[in-house]
C-alpha cells in the first residue's frame, strides 16, 4: 500500500512538472508573439502559430493524466485539490498560448503597419508585465505559495493600466489620420489579448489558493451569497411582524 502511495505521489509530482513545462513555453511564445508584431516579422509569427499545437499536445497530456489518477487512485482531500488544480491551470496556460497564437493573426490583419514609438513601447510593456504575471502565476503554483497568489490580481493592475493607455494612443492616432479604423481595431484587439492573459494568471493564482487553503473562489462568492439571502429573509420576516402588527392595532382600534 505504502509503494502505491509513493507511486502516485510520485505521478502528482510528474503532473505538477508538466504544468510547468507548459507554462514555460507559453511565457516564451509571448515575447515572441511581441517581437514578430513590432518587427512585422511574419515568418516568426507563423512560427509561434505552428508551436501551439505543441502546446495543445502537452495540454492533451496534462488532462489525460490527471483523468486517470483521478480514476485509478481515487484521491482526497488534498491530493484531489491538487489533481483539480492542475486541470484547471492547464486550461488557463493553453488559452493563454492561444491568445499569443492571436497577437500573430493579428500582425498579419495589420501587416506593414508602421507603429509608433509610443505604440511601439507601450506594446512591449504589455507583453513584459503579461511574460511577468504568468511566471510569478507559476512560480506560486510550483511553491504552493499562497501570499504569491494572492498578491496576483494586485499585480495585475498594471497591466491593466498600460492597455487603457495604449487604447488611449490607438484612438488619439486615429483621430489624427495616422492608423485606420481597421488598424484601430485589430490593435485594440491585441491589447485585449495582453490583458486576459494577465486575468489567466490572476484565475490561476486564485486555484493555488484553493489547492493550499481549500477555498475556493467559487466557495467565497457562494458564502456571500447565503449570507445576502439569509439577511435577505430576515428583512422579509421582520417586514411581515411589523405588517401583523400593524393589522392587529388597526382592528383593536
Amino acid at each position: 500500500m505504502t509503494e502505491l502511495r509513493h507511486s502516485f505521489h510520485d505521478e502528482l509530482d510528474q503532473i505538477r512538472d508538466t504544468v510547468v513545462t507548459l507554462a514555460a513555453h507559453v511565457t516564451e511564445a509571448i515575447p515572441r508573439a511581441t517581437e514578430a508584431l513590432i518587427e512585422n516579422n511574419l515568418e516568426l509569427a507563423q512560427e509561434v502559430i505552428r508551436g501551439d499545437d505543441a502546446l495543445d499536445l502537452l495540454s492533451l497530456e496534462i488532462e489525460e493524466r490527471c483523468y486517470a489518477a483521478i480514476a485509478l487512485q481515487q484521491p482526497m482531500a488534498v491530493d484531489m485539490r491538487t489533481i483539480v488544480t492542475a486541470m484547471k491551470l492547464n486550461g488557463e496556460y493553453e488559452r493563454s498560448g492561444d491568445l499569443a497564437v492571436n497577437i500573430c493573426k493579428g500582425l498579419r490583419r495589420v501587416y506593414g503597419l508602421s507603429l509608433t514609438p509610443t505604440l511601439r513601447g507601450l506594446i512591449s510593456s504589455m507583453s513584459e508585465e503579461a511574460v511577468r504575471l504568468t511566471r510569478l502565476s507559476v512560480d506560486a503554483y510550483a511553491e504552493r505559495h499562497a501570499g504569491l497568489a494572492a498578491a496576483l490580481p494586485d499585480i495585475d493592475d498594471r497591466l491593466d493600466d498600460l492597455q487603457v493607455q495604449f487604447i488611449e494612443a490607438i484612438f488619439e492616432a486615429h483621430n489624427d489620420g495616422q492608423l485606420s479604423l481597421q488598424e484601430t481595431v485589430q490593435l485594440a484587439l491585441i491589447a485585449r489579448y495582453y490583458e486576459r492573459i494577465g486575468d489567466h494568471a490572476v484565475n490561476i493564482g486564485e486555484r493555488v489558493m484553493y489547492m493550499v487553503t481549500g477555498e475556493s473562489p467559487e466557495s467565497v462568492g457562494a458564502t456571500r451569497a447565503r449570507k445576502a439571502a439569509a439577511a435577505a429573509s430576515d428583512d422579509d420576516t421582520s417586514t411581515e411582524g411589523d405588517v401583523i402588527d400593524g393589522d392587529f392595532g388597526a382592528e383593536t382600534g
